[in-house]
C-alpha cells in the first residue's frame, strides 16, 4: 500500500547536533527498518531507566511493542531517535491526545510524549536536544502542548522539562508528576537553547585544542613529508600529552618512529586517543575516519587536499566526509586544512605545519586559508606577539569561525580573536554570536572574496545577496572590527591586546621629529579622532625627554591616548644614532606602567633594539618553566627552536582545563593576562604614522560601542497605540491567497499604502493622469500646487532625466507641464503619468527592508537621488532596530550633515524619520512574508515628513534556522 504524501518519511527533520561534552549525534525519525536496531538499543537500557519509562518492570519489549515504536504516520504518532555510530543511545516518542487522554487526531493539539536514554549517555544532554527537536516536529504538525507523567524518583527527566523554558504547569496525580508544557518559544527557551548551543560548541572545540593524547594518521616511513612534519612539530612544541605515529605501510617490527609508538592502525593503539590528524590522501581517509571512529577519537584535523576546491566530485567528498565523521560523534577541522596550535602551558599543542609555534599571548586567531595563516603567523612573530590559539580550518566543512568564536568567548586565555574569513555560512548566527563575543573582548575580522561570486569553491556555503558594504555594516552594528587586510588585522590586534580602550577620541601626539608629527597630525583627522597639536621634542630629545613628556601626556585630562613619533636620536656631533631603541623603548614603557589608563602606540622610523625594548621581559609559564624567548626580529617562525619534549609515550595525558563559568574578557583593559598595562604592558610599534592612528581609530570606535552596548536601545511603546499587528496579519493571507509565488509578489500601489497605514505610514495618495484633461481632474482634487511625476520604470525616482514638474500654481501650468513632458520623453501609455499635491520642501530621503535568506531582515537608509547612489552612500542595520540603532542609522551616512542644517540650512525633523524606520522595521519584523518594502521619495521636512511613494513585495516565510532546534550545518 502506497504512503499517503502526508505522511512521507520527513528526512528534514533529520539533523546532527552537538551534545552537552562536546560530541556529536544525529537525530532522525524512526522507520519500520529499526526494529533490530531499538531492541539492541533497549537491552541495553538499565533496569531502573526502564521502569521509570514504563513505571513497572519491564525487561524486554514484545513484538507489538517493536512494531507500535517503529510504525509512525509522522503527524499524529512520531518518533525520533538519536543515534551515534549508526545505534540508537536515545529515542522520544509522542502521541496526540484528545482531552480524555485517548488516541486522537487534528485538530486535537495536545500531545503524550516520553523519552528514553541509554545510562551510559545521559548527563550528555541528549534528552534536552531531543526535546528541542520533538517539540519542532510537533508544532510543524499544529501540536501545542505536551503532557508528560513522570515518576517522582526520575529526577533527572523532571529537570529536563523544568530548565527548557517553556510555560509549564505541574500537578500530582497517582503517584506521578503531571507535567503540561505549552510548546510556543519564549525568550527563555530561546535564551536557554543558545546558552546550550554555545556550551557544547566552546567544549567540542576545547576537545580539539586541549587533547590529552594525538594520532597522527600518516605519518611517513621516511624523514619529510606532511605526515612526518606535523609528528615533528608536535614533538618540538613540547606537547604535554601522548603522541602516535600510525601508517598501516609500517612493517610489524617497527615499534617507533622519532621516538613515540608507531602503529600500523588507531585500533591498535591501546588506549584511548583524543584526537587524529589525517595526512593521507583523500581516496584513503574514509578507511582512516572509520578506523579513528570505532576507536572512540574524539576529533579529526584532516589536513589532506582533494575535496570541495577540486570541484564537484570533490565536493561530494567532502560532504561523505563529514556525514561519516559525525556518524562516530566526531568533530572536524578541515579538509584541506593547515592545523591548530594551542600554546598553553597545560597543553603545547601545535598539530600544524607551522615549525615553530607562535609564543604564548592573548590573541586568537582563526584563518580560513593556510597561506593567510602562514603570513599572519610570521607577521605576529616578526612583531613579538604571541597567540592563545591558532585554527586554520581549510575548507571548513564542520568547524568553522563560528564554533572558534563560541570557544574564545569564555576562553580565559584569549583577550583579543581575530578571524581571517572568506565565507560566511551562518550570517544570522555569526552576527547574534559576534555581538554577544564583542560585549567583553574585541572582534577583528578581514574578510576575502567580497565580491560576489568570489566565494572559494572549497566553502559550499549558501550564497548572499547582501552587497559587501551591507556586511561591513552589520559588522560593525555587532561591535566587529572590520579592516581590509591582513596587515591591519595584525596592527589593530597588537594594540587592542596589549593597551587599555581608549576613553574617547582625543589624542596627543609628542615625538621629536616635527614632519612626522604632522603626519600624525592628518593621520588622526582622516580616521576622524580629535588630535591635540603635536608636541615637537626637537632631535635632541634624550629616552629622559619622551619618558617626561609622555607622563605629562598621559596624565592630561584633556588627552584619552598617546601617539609617540620617534626617529634615530641626533647626537652633539649632529650625526644619526640608531642604536638608541633599547633606552627609549625602557623610557616610554615606564612612563606607560606609571598611567596605565590609557593607550600608547609608537610610529618609529628604523630605531634599531626599539622593538624589543617594547617588549617586557617574559613571565613565568604556568607550570613554573619560562616561556620560550622571542626570536630575533625578522627571523622566520623556526628559527628559535622549542624545548626537547618528553618522551610522549610515558607522559600522562594532558586534562583539559574546564570551560569557564562565564565568559572571559577585558572590562576596560584588553590586554588582561600578564602583559596586561598595569604589569609593565607592550607597546604596539608601527612603521607608519597612518598605520598606528588606524588601528587606535578602530579602538576609539569599538569602545564607544562597547559603552553604549551596556546600555542597549529600545523600541518606544508608544509605536504600539497606531500599529495594528492582527489587521496586517490578515490582509497578508489575504493578498498571498493560495499558491503564493515562491518568488514573490510586488503589491498593488493601494494595497501597499493599505498595509503600510496599518502600522502608523501613510503614503500621500497619487492620482492617475492618462491625459491632459485628467489630470487637471486629479489636481483639482488634491488642489494646487501639484506635482506631475511619471511612472514609468526607466525614469521613477529620476528627476535629473526631467521626469518630474513641481510646483504647478495652477491648471494653465499643469497642461503645459503635461505637454512638454509628453513631447520630451513620450506619449502618456508608456510615461503612466500621475498627479499628486506639493508636499512642505525638505530633504528627499529612502528608507528600505529587505529580507536575505541568510543574514535576515536589513534596513537601509539614505538620501535619494543619483549622487548618493552612484557613491553608494546608505547604512544598514539588522532588524529589529531599537531607538539607538534609528537615531545612528541616520547619522552614519556621510551625507548625513544635509539633515542637520548644512551651511546654515534649516534642520530637518529627525525624529519624525527615526520614527518612520523604527514603523518600518518593526512591520518586516513582524511579518515575515514581507520580502521587501521601499519609501521613496521621503521628504523630511523642519516639522514632520511626507512619504510620496512605496512598494511592497511579499513572498511565503523563508525558514529560519536560527529559531529552530540547534543543529550543524549541512552544505
Amino acid at each position: 500500500m502506497e504512503t499517503p504524501p502526508d505522511h512521507a518519511y520527513p528526512g528534514h527533520w533529520e539533523a546532527d547536533v552537538v551534545l552537552r561534552d562536546g560530541g556529536t549525534a544525529r537525530i532522525r525519525p524512526i522507520t519500520t527498518d529499526d526494529a533490530e536496531r531499538l531492541v539492541s538499543f533497549y537491552e541495553q537500557v538499565s533496569d531502573e531507566s526502564k521502569y521509570y519509562r514504563f513505571f513497572a518492570p519491564y525487561p524486554r519489549l514484545s513484538a507489538k511493542d517493536v512494531h507500535r515504536f517503529t510504525h509512525h504516520d509522522y503527524v499524529d504518532r512520531v518518533g525520533l531517535a538519536v543515534t551515534v555510530g549508526g545505534e540508537f543511545i536515545a529515542t522520544v516518542r509522542y502521541d496526540r491526545i484528545d482531552d480524555r487522554g485517548g488516541p486522537a487526531s487534528a485538530p486535537a493539539d495536545e500531545a503524550e510524549v516520553a523519552f528514553l536514554v541509554q545510562d551510559a549517555h545521559q548527563g550528555r544532554g541528549v534528552a534536552s536536544a531531543l526535546l528541542e527537536h520533538i517539540a519542532a516536529v510537533a508544532r510543524e504538525r499544529g501540536i501545542r502542548r505536551f503532557a508528560a507523567e513522570v515518576l517522582p524518583a526520575n529526577t533527572k527527566m523532571i529537570k529536563v522539562f523544568r530548565d527548557a523554558g517553556y510555560t509549564q504547569k505541574r500537578s500530582f496525580e497517582d503517584g506521578s508528576v503531571r507535567l503540561t508544557l505549552d510548546l510556543e518559544p519564549t525568550a527563555e527557551s530561546l535564551a536557554v537553547q543558545r546558552g546550550r548551543e554555545q556550551r557544547a560548541e566552546a567544549r567540542s572545540v576545547q576537545r580539539l585544542l586541549a587533547p590529552g593524547s594525538v594520532a597522527v594518521v600518516g605519518t611517513g616511513r621516511a624523514p619529510g613529508g606532511v605526515g612526518r612534519t606535523v609528528l615533528r612539530n608536535l614533538l618540538a612544541g613540547g606537547f604535554t600529552g601522548r603522541v602516535y605515529a600510525v601508517n598501516r605501510a609500517f612493517g610489524e617490527d617497527r615499534t617507533e618512529c622519532d621516538g613515540v609508538p608507531a602503529v600500523q592502525a588507531v585500533a591498535r593503539i591501546g588506549e584511548p586517543v583524543d584526537l587524529a590528524v589525517v595526512a593521507v590522501p583523500a581516496e584513503r581517509v574514509p578507511e582512516a575516519v572509520a578506523d579513528c571512529g570505532e576507536h572512540g577519537v574524539r576529533g579529526l584535523v584532516v589536513l589532506s587536499a582533494g575535496y570541495a576546491e577540486s570541484g564537484p566530485e570533490g565536493r561530494e567528498r567532502q560532504r561523505a566526509l563529514v556525514r561519516q565523521a559525525r556518524s562516530y560523534g566526531m568533530r572536524i577541522i578541515g579538509p584541506n586544512a593547515f592545523g591548530i596550535i594551542n600554546t598553553a602551558g597545560a597543553v603545547r599543542l601545535n598539530a600544524s605545519l607551522a615549525p615553530q609555534p607562535p609564543e604564548r599571548g592573548r590573541i586568537g586567531l582563526f584563518t580560513q586559508s593556510g597561506a593567510i595563516g602562514i603570513a599572519l603567523l610570521s607577521g605576529l612573530h616578526r612583531r613579538g606577539a604571541g597567540l592563545s590559539s591558532f585554527v586554520s580550518a581549510g575548507n571548513r566543512a564542520d568547524v568553522s569561525g563560528n564554533d572558534i568564536l563560541q570557544y574564545w568567548y569564555e576562553d580565559p586565555d584569549t583577550d583579543v580573536a581575530l578571524l581571517y574569513l572568506e565565507s560566511i555560512g551562518n550570517p544570522r548566527k555569526f552576527t547574534r554570536l559576534a555581538r554577544r563575543t564583542a560585549a567583553v573582548k574585541p572582534i577583528v575580522v578581514v574578510k576575502g572574496a567580497r565580491h560576489s561570486g568570489s566565494t572559494p569553491p572549497g566553502h559550499a556555503v549558501p550564497v548572499t545577496r547582501i552587497p559587501d558594504a551591507t556586511v561591513s555594516a552589520l559588522m560593525r552594528q555587532a561591535g566587529v572590527i572590520r579592516v581590509d587586510t591582513v596587515t591591519e588585522l595584525v596592527d589593530a590586534g597588537l594594540l587592542l591586546a596589549h593597551q587599555p580602550l581608549p576613553a574617547g577620541p582625543r589624542v596627543a601626539i609628542l615625538g621629536n621629529s616635527e614632519s612626522l608629527g604632522l603626519l600624525t597630525y592628518d593621520a588622526c583627522l582622516t580616521e576622524g579622532l580629535r588630535p591635540l597639536p603635536p608636541r615637537d621634542l626637537t632631535t635632541a630629545a634624550t629616552p629622559t625627554d619622551f619618558r617626561v613628556a609622555l607622563l605629562d601626556a598621559l596624565s592630561d585630562d584633556a588627552c584619552d591616548a598617546v601617539v609617540v613619533t620617534a626617529i634615530p636620536h641626533v647626537g652633539e656631533t649632529g650625526t644619526l644614532d640608531p642604536t638608541n631603541g633599547g633606552a627609549l623603548g625602557s623610557a616610554l614603557r615606564e612612563a606607560a606602567a606609571d598611567a596605565p589608563s590609557k593607550p600608547v602606540a609608537v610610529v618609529h622610523v628604523e630605531i634599531g633594539g626599539l622593538l624589543e625594548a617594547l617588549v617586557p621581559a617574559p613571565a613565568p609559564a604556568p607550570n613554573g618553566a619560562a616561556t620560550r624567548p622571542a626570536a630575533p626580529e625578522g627571523a622566520a617562525p623556526g628559527a628559535t627552536p622549542g624545548p626537547p619534549s618528553a618522551a610522549p609515550g610515558s607522559v600522562a595525558p594532558a586534562s583539559p582545563a574546564p570551560a569557564s563559568a562565564g565568559p572571559a574578557g577585558p572590562s576596560g583593559v584588553c590586554g588582561s593576562g600578564p602583559e596586561s598595562p598595569g604589569a609593565g604592558a607592550r607597546i604596539p610599534a608601527y612603521p607608519a604614522a597612518e598605520r598606528a592612528v588606524r588601528a587606535l581609530a578602530e579602538a576609539v570606535r569599538y569602545a564607544r560601542w562597547r559603552r553604549e552596548a551596556g546600555q542597549p536601545g529600545k523600541v518606544p511603546e508608544s509605536l504600539d497605540d497606531v500599529i495594528d499587528q492582527v489587521g496586517a496579519a490578515a490582509l497578508i493571507d489575504r493578498l498571498l491567497g493560495e499558491g503564493a509565488d515562491p518568488r514573490g509578489t510586488r503589491l498593488a500601489p493601494a494595497d501597499a499604502h493599505e498595509l503600510l497605514a496599518l502600522y502608523g505610514v501613510s503614503v500621500r495618495p497619487t492620482l492617475p493622469a492618462p491625459d491632459a484633461d485628467s489630470a487637471a481632474g486629479a489636481a483639482a482634487r488634491l488642489g494646487y500646487p501639484v506635482a506631475l511625476k511619471t511612472t514609468a520604470p526607466h525614469l521613477r525616482h529620476r528627476a535629473d532625466l526631467g521626469g518630474v514638474r513641481l510646483d504647478l500654481a495652477d491648471e494653465a501650468q499643469l497642461r503645459l507641464a503635461y505637454r512638454e513632458l509628453t513631447e520630451a520623453l513620450g506619449g502618456p501609455d508608456e510615461l503612466k503619468p500621475v498627479v499628486q499635491a506639493m508636499v512642505p520642501r525638505g530633504v528627499d530621503t529612502v528608507v528600505r527592508a529587505a529580507i536575505d535568506a541568510a543574514a535576515g531582515a536589513v534596513l537601509s537608509f539614505g538620501l535619494a537621488g543619483a549622487p548618493s547612489e552612484l557613491l553608494g552612500d546608505l547604512a544598514h542595520r539588522l532588524v529589529p532596530a531599537t531607538d539607538r540603532d534609528a537615531a545612528d542609522l541616520i547619522r552614519s551616512i556621510r551625507t548625513a550633515p544635509l539633515l542637520f542644517g548644512w551651511r546654515g540650512s534649516t534642520p530637518v525633523d529627525t525624529p519624525a524619520l527615526e520614527e518612520l524606520l523604527l514603523r518600518v522595521s518593526r512591520l518586516v519584523d513582524d511579518h515575515p512574508e514581507i520580502v521587501s518594502v521601499t519609501l521613496e521619495p521621503v521628504v523630511v521636512a523642519t516639522h514632520g515628513l511626507s512619504v510620496l511613494d512605496a512598494s511592497v513585495r511579499l513572498a511565503p516565510p523563508p525558514a529560519r534556522d536560527d529559531l529552530g532546534p540547534r543543529r550543524l550545518p549541512s552544505y
